[in-house]
């Protein structure tokens, strides 16, 4: 049943999805609000799904070249461990910190520690992507972010 490694990824993928959906549905909704705080959440479950089921159709065929390809270096084992590490410090710490200033401590120490060396450019975009989205959710949207210890 399971040919290649894209049938295998994608059952992994529609059940992550699967959980992924039964936890968004289990979001409250608020009345009174134009786009609800489980809007998103929802979309992308859904379109993770879609994407996980068109993966599992796809016509690709092992070939040695592609299973050479699968080599995964332990220099960027290492770095995709760090970054998980990001990630999982960013899910801890959005609650307390706030959207703003975990998503400008994020990625900040995401992009420096991933080498990129112009660091004026770096903390200007650390500062004004979450700023931007902040303000777009927010205000636009109607849609309440964690403030943290920030005022607003």
């Amino acid at each position: 049943m399971l040919k290649n490694v894209n049938q295998r990824i994608a059952i992994v993928l529609a059940v992550l999805s699967a959980f992924y959906l039964i936890l968004s549905y289990q979001l409250p909704t608020y009345p009174y609000i134009p786009v609800d705080a489980d809007a998103i959440p929802k979309t992308l479950g859904w379109l993770l799904l879609a994407l996980s089921v068109g993966l599992f159709f796809s016509k690709d065929r092992d070939s040695e070249e592609q299973k050479a390809k699968r080599h995964i270096p332990k220099k960027d084992v290492i770095s995709l461990l760090v970054v998980f590490l990001f990630v999982f410090l960013y899910i801890t710490f959005f609650e307390s910190l706030g959207f703003i200033l975990a998503t400008v401590l994020f990625v900040f120490s995401s992009t420096w520690y991933l080498g990129y060396k112009k660091h004026l450019v770096n903390a200007i975009v650390s500062i004004l992507f979450p700023v931007i989205l902040y303000s777009i959710f927010v205000y636009m949207l109607q849609i309440r972010l964690p403030a943290g210890i920030l005022p607003f």
